[in-house]
């Protein structure tokens, strides 16, 4: 009865480090910019969306060229950097540094994918309010 308890215990400490680091690095890839019917968009507009979907939550979004946006986070001492490329169709968000993520070989904890994925969404509400 005690090696199975130990079993069991052993497992949760095993799968309770794997949700915290490991994960493969959440990039967005080429996401559609879906506009209301009718609605058009220009570059400017769609950089001030992407910008303020950041700001919102926290990132410090600077435009570093047309199209391209770096994106900063820093939260009790664990920092994020992202590069975020976009057209009048799409938009990319790619990782680009981290300190206090454990990333390595392709892989970083799991709270820089929600991060990632948070602004993904807040995103994709912004543009659709263009």
């Amino acid at each position: 009865m005690r090696v199975i308890a130990s079993l069991v215990a052993a497992a949760a400490i095993v799968m309770g480090a794997c949700t915290t680091r490991g994960h493969p690095i959440y990039n967005v890839e080429k996401a559609p910019i879906i506009l209301p019917p009718g609605k058009s968009a220009n570059m400017t507009q769609v950089s001030t969306a992407i910008m303020r979907a950041g700001s919102r939550l926290g990132w410090v979004m600077n435009p570093e060229g047309p199209g391209r946006i770096t994106g900063r986070i820093n939260v009790k001492n664990i920092l994020a950097v992202i590069d975020v490329e976009h057209d009048t169709k799409s938009y990319s968000i790619k990782y680009r540094d981290s300190s206090g993520l454990n990333a390595e070989s392709g892989t970083i904890h799991q709270r820089y994918n929600g991060w990632i994925q948070n602004l993904d969404k807040n995103i994709r509400a912004e543009l659709t309010g263009l």
